[in-house]
């Protein structure tokens, strides 16, 4: 907490003229700068308060006109005023909601867009029947240093990237975890060796910046649940105050995360959503952008702007091809990446950045376009989900040059080929050949495909071989939340087992999964816990359990830990082979300087894919190495009821050895080279609903 140093006198405070830039709240030599966008209010006034829980402001600033106000800006010097004082601004102005889609409101309290730290302590979302609400009782910004630019460091592309998709409370929360700083960027830094050994390149963090744990339905709020997830975002600059010991320190401790992660040799990729806000629609909260620029933030009906228009379902869509909220969009990543230490960014629902002012679709929006061109965002990977939540599918279409996509048919294509369905074999091979057909036309690459089975929205890993449909009662929606198109199968029987056939088979199902994922040329992500077979009992919208149904169970069995040296083993087996992970699209001609094409498909026979077989459940195919010292890779996936003799390609003076047999029990399922099966026939025998990966040697 802030020392008594730090802590603001009773006496009045001095002030001056301020400046416009930069916006938010800056401590500068002279005490602390405050500066807030509001083109259209007439009158501005600064609230003080010593702290988060403070009933009263110690000093309220009204400010003048003619000296607080250049252009659109409203901004007052405070000298001497210490770091970690807490503020909110109130301002008044028209209110035409109907007609301008002006709301100002002098009773509301608003938060800084721009504030660096957040204090959540008294906010309340929705007031409590048969009690008033308390006056004050609001987010409140907090005063917070600047950090220095965050040291530079080689920019990483996702070429040889495996991401780890993550959730920072999550993670640690759960009392076997063991760490002492649970549920907070400290206690991940404490896990940092798990993720290292187990060999991810990259994490992706769920939203870590601030969001309202209060924004759930009224029957999930009912049962005592949140918003766990993160997705309701109101202050994108500050870090996620819960995720931190001390929310006047947010910026310190999340940068302290990503240079701890730095020195791992692991990037950073943050999970933002730009898309909406907690403020919700005209019956949700003022937090911040509601009460200053409702008419520029958000996209409004032009008909009647009270009314906000939904692209999200959650109430409301940010107006991100605004020049200025695009530029507020722009200038906050970019503090993200020089303060922070971000290597990169995943967009939520990014279609939405394909609509214009009145929703609709433009063919050239300018937010991808400019985050491209950014001096800094163009250095870092930049991940869209290629969809928004009222039917613009964009997956190997969204706009600009350089963006990834989080590769939803590939996740599809992959789930029904493993859980059986024939005659996918011609998919699931450009599936694994990192999606030419939606990539390539356009001069995109292999990196452009994210490549995932599972992830946070969803069923686990574990769960998508357990469950044929959802099991979400928790949530208090009965069990109409979530998606209901799973393409999961229970292998017989839905949900938890002793049967021992049973347990086997789920078990050989994901590690196929993860087989197939870590096997397929692009970007690979993994959910976190699916390598430790975590289970949320079927829930497939875990969004508001902050509770042992979401955290990861750090405690082993024999099971778990076999799967996470597979994992670790197959992601450690990936890194050796750059034939898995290349920078162009296979084309089944031989590289250069190599004698064997890059790729060749195959199903029982050599070279004679079943491509036209309507029930067709194999495929076979080679891949040469990159370079001559990287021996070639031979992989077999059959996805039939009953075992495969298969044909294997004569090598010159060399074997094919076995290295991957997902058919297998740990720890026979992977090995290393010098552990592997010999083959000493050329013909090689697939177990039903297997993964075979042969390696020359």
């Amino acid at each position: 907490m802030s020392s008594e140093s730090d802590t603001p006198s009773a006496s009045r405070y001095a002030v001056r003229a301020g400046s416009r830039f930069p916006p938010g709240a800056t401590v500068v030599p002279e005490g602390v700068n405050f500066s807030v966008f509001c083109r259209h209010a007439t009158r501005a006034e600064l609230l003080l308060y010593a702290a988060p829980d403070s009933a009263e402001p110690f000093q309220v600033i009204t400010l003048a006109p003619e000296v607080n106000r250049t252009f659109f800006y409203w901004h007052v010097l405070v000298e001497n005023l210490p770091p970690h004082t807490c503020y909110t601004w109130r301002v008044d102005g028209p209110r035409d909601t109907q007609r301008t889609g002006r709301a100002f409101d002098p009773a509301h309290e608003l938060l800084d867009p721009y504030t660096r730290a957040v204090a959540n302590d008294l906010w309340v979302r929705r007031p409590v029947e048969g009690r008033a609400r308390t006056e004050h009782a609001t987010n409140r910004g907090i005063v917070a240093a600047s950090l220095p630019v965050s040291a530079m460091r080689p920019w990483r592309d996702l070429n040889d990237a495996v991401i780890y998709e993550l959730h920072v409370g999550g993670f640690t929360r759960d009392p076997s975890s063991e760490v002492q700083h649970a549920g907070t960027f400290a206690g991940l830094i404490e896990k940092i060796p798990y993720l290292k050994d187990l060999g991810v390149t990259h994490v992706e963090l769920l939203p870590v910046m601030a969001f309202d744990e209060q924004d759930i339905p009224s029957a999930a709020a009912a049962r005592g649940l949140v918003n766990f997830w993160g997705y309701s975002t109101h202050s994108y600059y500050s870090p996620h105050p819960r995720y931190c010991s001390d929310p006047a320190r947010a910026p310190q401790e999340f940068r302290a995360l990503t240079d701890a992660l730095h020195a791992a040799g692991i990037a950073v990729l943050l999970d933002v959503v730009f898309n909406h806000t907690a403020e919700a629609g005209a019956a949700g909260p003022v937090i911040n952008f509601k009460g200053l620029a409702n008419d520029i933030f958000y996209q409004l009906d032009a008909d009647d702007r009270r009314r906000y228009l939904d692209y999200t379902g959650c109430g409301n869509t940010v107006n991100c091809n605004h020049p200025l909220v695009c530029a507020f969009i722009i200038r906050c990543l970019e503090y993200w990446v020089q303060e922070l230490g971000v290597d990169g960014f995943r967009f939520d629902l990014a279609s939405v950045f394909a609509r214009g002012q009145h929703g609709e679709l433009m063919s050239d929006p300018p937010l991808p376009w400019a985050l491209e061109a950014s001096h800094v965002l163009s250095h870092v990977p930049l991940i869209a989900e290629a969809w928004d939540a009222t039917g613009l599918y964009q997956v190997g279409a969204f706009p600009g040059m350089a963006w990834a996509e989080w590769n939803g048919r590939y996740r599809d294509v992959i789930r029904r080929f493993v859980r059986g369905d024939p005659g996918l074999v011609g998919e699931v091979a450009t599936c694994i050949a990192g999606s030419s057909d939606l990539y390539a036309d356009d001069g995109r690459l292999p990196t452009n495909s994210i490549n995932f089975v599972t992830c946070h929205d969803g069923f686990t890993l574990h769960d998508l071989v357990s469950y044929n449909v959802k099991h979400n009662d928790a949530n208090g929606d009965e069990n109409r939340d979530g998606n209901d198109h799973n393409l999961s199968w229970n292998c017989g029987v839905e949900g938890e087992t002793r049967d021992a056939a049973i347990l086997s088979l789920r078990r050989r199902q994901v590690r196929n999964l993860m087989a197939i994922l870590l096997l397929s040329q692009g970007v690979p992500m993994i959910l976190a816990g699916d390598e430790r077979l975590r289970t949320q009992r079927g829930n497939n919208n875990g969004y508001c359990q902050d509770n042992a149904l979401s955290w990861l169970d750090w405690t082993t069995s024999e099971a778990s830990e076999g799967m996470t040296r597979f994992v670790r083993e197959l992601i450690a087996l990936r890194r050796r082979h750059a034939s898995l992970h290349q920078p162009r699209f296979l084309t089944g001609k031989p590289a250069a300087a190599q004698t064997q094409p890059d790729v060749a498909w195959h199903s029982e026979r050599l070279n004679e894919p079943a491509w036209q077989d309507p029930v067709a459940r194999l495929l076979a195919f080679t891949l040469a190495g990159m370079a001559s010292d990287e021996p070639s890779l031979h992989v077999v996936l059959n996805m039939h009821e009953s075992p495969r003799d298969i044909a294997l390609p004569v090598l010159d003076g060399q074997r094919w050895r076995r290295i991957v047999d997902t058919a297998l029990d740990s720890p026979r399922d992977i090995a290393p080279a010098a552990e592997s099966i010999a083959i000493e026939h050329d013909r090689c025998r697939v177990e039903a609903r297997s993964v075979v990966v042969l390696e020359e040697g």
